[in-house]
């Protein structure tokens, strides 16, 4: 549906009629042979249940469900993926020597109202002939997803994007991230100290610190990437956006009482005058 040559409307603007952001028309997902994508599949299904796997164990996984593999090849994938085998937790992003790492603020802090905390994190998603990588920054106390991204690398400047799209919606007085290079460097850091918000980072391989966005991928993988065939970067940014609207405004939250995100999070507000106000309170301690 885009024309690059069009004489009177640029591809900026046909992507705007069109409801999709321009980087979606030059995306393409990075590539692996068909035999690599089916594994990484599998892999990042099993690692979601069982994330304590490394790529040995990954390795007796996969030879025992009739996939003849060795662990060279396995230990490639999973860092491809963003898996780390030596921690519990995924690990998209990688610390780089040099930057400042914040101290964890939220250990046996009361979470009780929103935009207290919020918090960023990276996953894999496959695709039909790729992959892609996923980053979303939610709010704690509501699980509002404020903001979310795509990107065929692991580059800074996806994740520097979605946080200026969640800063457009409010400020939080905590910003949480993982050690990686990402959330590490200069420029993400320092756009939140401009904003006078206070940034923690997770403990090396403790995967509890950011558990509430752990869960948050979960919870996508199950009920709309694992469903899905994805063939093209437009059909994932599509999919994905009916997602996370479903996923903020229509799906019940056991963790909530079974209110919603949008309604626990705007608390006494209306967004689009249609949400009705929320007197929920669930105070917890981190």
């Amino acid at each position: 549906m885009i024309e690059p040559g069009h004489p009177d409307v640029s591809i900026r603007r046909q992507c705007q009629l069109l409801g999709l952001s321009r980087a979606t028309y030059y995306y393409t997902p990075a590539q692996e042979s068909a035999a690599n994508l089916a594994l990484m599949r599998l892999i990042d299904a099993q690692y979601l249940k069982t994330p304590f796997y490394g790529y040995p164990r990954m390795t007796v996984y996969l030879r025992n469900a009739g996939y003849r593999v060795n662990p060279k090849r396995i230990a490639r994938l999973m860092q491809v993926m963003g898996l780390q085998a030596l921690t519990p937790r995924p690990r998209t992003t990688r610390a780089e020597p040099g930057h400042k790492v914040y101290p964890y603020l939220l250990r046996g802090l009361t979470i009780e109202r929103p935009n207290q905390v919020w918090s960023t994190d990276i996953t894999y998603i496959p695709m039909r002939h790729g992959f892609m990588y996923l980053v979303a920054v939610m709010d704690w106390y509501s699980r509002y997803v404020l903001a979310w991204e795509l990107s065929n690398t692991l580059d800074g400047q996806f994740c520097l994007a979605v946080l200026e799209q969640a800063l457009s919606c409010g400020t939080p007085e905590i910003f949480n991230t993982d050690q990686g290079v990402q959330f590490t460097a200069q420029a993400f850091t320092e756009r939140l100290e401009k904003a006078h918000i206070r940034v923690s980072m997770d403990g090396r391989g403790r995967a509890l610190d950011n558990v509430f966005i752990e869960r948050l991928w979960r919870t996508v993988k199950y009920e709309e990437v694992y469903l899905h065939d994805y063939a093209t970067v437009v059909d994932l940014e599509r999919s994905l956006e009916r997602y996370f609207r479903f996923y903020n405004q229509e799906r019940p939250h056991q963790s909530l009482h079974y209110a919603t995100p949008v309604k626990v999070h705007y608390g006494a507000k209306e967004q689009d005058d249609s949400v009705p106000v929320s007197t929920y309170s669930n105070p917890f301690v981190v």
